[in-house]
């Protein structure tokens, strides 16, 4: 992969492709530039396309399970052994500390592809004996089979991990796959492009088309009449443009999509544990996390203490090189989505809000001045029809307020037209059962956050997403199952 151009990779190649036009991927760190991104037009689009039916439909489709599967464990370790390269690359690309990114982006990269491939190893058909009028009998069994052409549009947050968790399972069922990564962090989706003609992955199985939504390689990839399905990570309102697009051809679709995710804290919690988990879900990753959270909700015994604790810990964040043991925090992705960041923290003064820490933009030493940057902020004293509390801002802030009641706090966590995630802090094991009943979302935490096991359910509730990823639930989505009758 070239360091000044990012290109696109189609049928195992790199290609600036036919469109011409480029565009600029720059560090958040300091706005300098990582390099000129190809941008795909309709024509190239189609070429990925294609290239992916011929795989499919090819190579690709002549392996055995145990072939394909050991492709992947060999997929697997070459992101490991290129391990500093997808770093560096994901570093660049998003800011986030080395720390983070080499503990969870880089090794969950590799491992959803050996997760996957075990996965489909293991998963188990249906058959069913019937009686027949003749007395000979039928059998009836299931075949899982690919589902053809995916098209898998990722997000920028944690692009090789979200990517990866896409790509591995329609590989693993032995589907092909046209991606478009964000046009915010185009680099590690390419980069894989090496390591899949490394491990053998036949040509036109993996692609990868650089650019934007509307009238750009995203809205060219979901209109294509040849794709058989769509994976999507990112915004509601997105979800919403691709579905309409999908429902031309009746395409399957997979979304996970926004969150404004509530905590519970009730005043039994064990609050140093519950202020180390809500200091994560608020702001790691800059709160730039589908999962973390934006509405606290503190049980007025313990709200003040909780409070003066949450401040003490955004405070001691520390902001600086990605590359430093000692950064805790990086930079928004960019500095158009400080903007919109920056939008909200200013709503919340226009609204009456108190203050606790941050609400701007940090004192950065050059050469980060020039960064995305911004402070991680609380607030409290705002109504619930705020902006800022029903709205998803995806920056590191959150909103804190009292209840004194259980119905009350499930009835604020409620409140939303979101339903991702929560997480509930208490000690009565009771209480958090029937509180995590009652929040109509897609994954509840018990005194805890962000702890995944893979094989279980994802996904969200009401405008968070549809459908439900991880273990033989992604295979519902990267399969279809067809019933075969044997007359005995």
């Amino acid at each position: 992969m070239s360091t000044q151009t990012t290109r696109h990779f189609i049928n195992g190649a790199y290609t600036e492709g036919t469109s011409g036009r480029t565009f600029e991927n720059r560090r958040p760190i300091d706005n300098t530039l990582i390099s000129q991104v190809c941008e795909a037009g309709r024509a190239d689009v189609e070429a990925a396309v294609h290239a992916a039916r011929a795989a499919l439909n090819g190579p690709w489709s002549r392996l055995t399970l145990a072939e394909r599967t050991e492709i992947l464990y060999a997929v697997a370790a070459g992101i490991e052994q290129r391990f500093e390269q997808f770093l560096e690359a994901e570093v660049a690309d998003t800011g986030k500390p080395v720390n983070l990114a080499s503990h969870i982006d880089i090794p969950r990269g590799a491992a959803n592809f050996r997760i996957f491939a075990d996965v489909v190893k293991n998963v188990s058909g249906e058959h069913f004996d019937m009686p027949t009028p003749d007395g000979s009998g039928a059998l009836n069994y299931s075949l899982r089979v690919p589902k053809g052409v995916i098209a898998v549009v990722c997000p920028w947050n944690l692009p090789l991990l979200l990517m990866t968790w896409k790509v591995g399972p329609a590989l693993a069922c032995g589907n092909s796959v046209v991606v478009k990564p964000s046009e915010e962090t185009p680099s590690t989706a390419t980069l894989l492009g090496e390591v899949m003609n490394e491990a053998g992955v036949p040509h036109g199985v993996y692609n990868v088309v650089h650019g934007f939504g509307p009238d750009s390689a995203g809205e060219f990839l979901v209109s294509h009449p040849g794709v058989d399905a769509i994976t999507f990570t990112g915004e509601t309102v997105t979800g919403e443009a691709i579905m309409q697009r999908a429902a031309l051809g009746v395409r399957d679709v997979s979304f996970e999509l926004g969150g404004k995710n509530p905590a519970v804290i009730f005043a039994d919690c064990d609050l140093e544990a519950t202020i180390e988990g809500i200091g994560r879900a608020c702001f790691a990753n800059t709160g730039q996390v589908c999962l973390g959270t934006e509405r606290v909700y503190v049980e007025r015994p313990v709200f003040d203490e909780f409070l003066a604790a949450l401040k003490a810990k955004a405070e001691s964040l520390t902001l600086g090189d990605p590359h430093d043991t000692a950064t805790t925090l990086g930079p928004l992705i960019s500095l158009e989505h400080r903007q919109k960041v920056l939008s909200y923290y200013e709503q919340a003064s226009a609204d009456g809000a108190t203050l606790i820490t941050g609400g701007g933009i940090p004192d950065m030493a050059s050469p980060y001045a020039q960064g995305a940057w911004v402070e991680p902020t609380i607030w409290t004293g705002l109504s619930e029809d705020s902006p800022v509390v029903r709205e998803e801002i995806f920056g590191p802030c959150c909103h804190v307020r009292p209840f004194d009641s259980e119905e009350e706090a499930v009835r604020l966590a409620n409140d939303t037209p979101y339903g991702l995630a929560t997480s509930i802090w208490t000690q009565n094991a009771a209480r958090a059962h029937r509180v995590a009943a009652q929040i109509t979302v897609g994954i509840t935490w018990i005194n805890c956050w962000f702890l995944r096991d893979l094989r279980t359910p994802f996904g969200g509730a009401k405008q968070s997403g549809i459908g439900r990823e991880g273990g033989v639930h992604s295979l519902e989505f990267y399969t279809e199952l067809r019933n075969v009758c044997l007359k005995l």
